[in-house]
């Protein structure tokens, strides 16, 4: 079995599990993550709210992130060996910050939020570069914004997310040129209530070093293996587009037309 034949397998079985119903389990948690959430302070909503409002708006307006090149001259399964390193060195990176936020209690635990989604920000630019993707291009913005939303919402809103990747390079051209238009507030409202019962544990003392660590990990980890098949998926729709461009051009040959 070739590269491109296994991670074929492993995007197909990542699709059929995105496009699954949500089971009861996952129905009985989003009703109790609701109902927790409701009982946080108005000020820490708002501060995660801030957080993700502002950045959005570097991601979409700003160079923070766009320091990485695109890759050009490296195989796929080189590109996905030097991604996987650079997702461990994240994962550890957010583990060590979720571990001293998490330490530090409450108002630390605040102070959480914006790094973490600055970590894993940076991951998802420097994973496009190594993809061979433009950042500076705003329709590639926009996509890690969308592998972001697939990662962190709900079972039906990334559902939702996911159909409107699935052929995006065919539909890149006709994206709004305002980038005002882009909807921030689902956005921080799917990734707030996402936010899992781990990260709200991490404000509690004693616990919260622990607890910080290990739930800014397996966040990282899910939002690289998202990532990775997010652009796998456009790699083989990309290849399959040339295959019939080809096979078009071929019957044209032999038909003489």
């Amino acid at each position: 079995m070739t590269y491109e034949q296994k991670i074929k397998s492993e995007l197909d079985f990542w699709k059929f599990k995105t496009l699954q119903q949500p089971s009861l389990l996952n129905k009985v948690t989003d009703k109790v993550q609701k109902k927790i959430n409701s009982y946080i302070p108005d000020k820490v909503h708002d501060a995660i709210t801030s957080a993700i409002k502002q950045m959005v708006k570097a991601v979409l307006f700003g160079s923070t992130f766009t320091t990485s090149k695109p890759i050009t001259d490296l195989t796929l399964m080189h590109r996905e060996a030097l991604i996987k390193q650079k997702v461990e060195n994240y994962k550890k990176t957010g583990a060590a910050e979720g571990g001293i936020t998490g330490a530090g209690g409450f108002l630390m635990s605040l102070a959480d939020f914006p790094l973490l989604l600055g970590i894993k920000m940076k991951m998802l630019f420097d994973i496009a570069a190594v993809y061979g993707y433009d950042v500076k291009d705003y329709r590639e913005r926009l996509y890690i914004l969308h592998i972001f939303q697939l990662a962190f919402s709900s079972k039906e809103e990334s559902q939702h997310v996911f159909r409107k990747m699935l052929s995006w390079d065919e539909q890149a051209h006709l994206l709004p040129t305002n980038i005002d238009e882009f909807d921030w507030l689902t956005f921080q409202q799917q990734y707030r209530d996402y936010i899992d019962l781990a990260k709200l544990a991490q404000m509690l003392p004693f616990v919260g070093a622990a607890v910080g660590a290990i739930a800014n990990y397996k966040l990282i980890e899910k939002l690289g293996k998202t990532a990775m098949m997010s652009y796998r998926m456009r790699y083989f729709s990309l290849q399959y587009a040339i295959s019939s461009s080809e096979e078009t051009e071929n019957r044209k040959l032999k038909t003489g037309n």
